[in-house]
């Protein structure tokens, strides 16, 4: 008599320590839910390296927030650093400067580096005309024309590292 009573605490205490089991696993894929929604829809982390957007964001890094709300609400404009998907790669974001959209007209230096040669050119319906900074190290709209808006992920409104330039970025 003393095997099945004591086989029936047994079961018992798995039960209580699956029920535990079972509310933490819940809680933790609704928190992997959560970061994901928010890491996709709403606004996430990025790295940016590199000369093109010198002197506003460092050569070797900087950690930016990137709100990727104002592209769907149609809230990106003139003047925003935004991220794009590559137009040339797709696998890869470039970071750049909105310096015209759809309806704007947009005057450049076809060589920066070796002539003063000009070229306009109007931005077409749904595109927007990107360019880094550093005009003389930025591969951006100059080279591959206007960037379509469907391809802008987000508007950076946040440098998060260094720590030192923490804060909005300057327009």
């Amino acid at each position: 008599m003393r095997a099945p009573k004591l086989l029936q605490q047994y079961a018992l205490q798995w039960k209580s320590a699956a029920k535990d089991v079972l509310s933490h696993s819940v809680l933790f894929a609704q928190f992997i839910s959560l970061l994901h929604i928010t890491d996709t829809y709403i606004c996430s982390p990025t790295l940016v390296y590199g000369p093109s957007m010198l002197p506003t964001l460092n050569f070797t890094g900087d950690v930016l927030l990137v709100d990727k709300l104002s592209p769907l609400l149609g809230k990106v404009g003139n003047g925003d650093v935004v991220l794009v998907r590559s137009p040339e790669n797709p696998r890869k974001s470039i970071t750049k400067r909105i310096v015209g959209v759809e309806g704007d007209t947009v005057t450049f230096l076809v060589d920066s580096g070796r002539s003063v040669r000009s070229n306009s050119v109007v931005v077409p319906k749904g595109h927007v005309w990107i360019q880094g900074d550093n005009i003389y190290a930025s591969n951006d709209s100059r080279h591959f024309g206007p960037v379509p808006y469907g391809l802008v992920l987000g508007k950076v409104f946040c440098r998060v590292w260094p720590p030192e330039e923490f804060g909005p970025l300057r327009q």
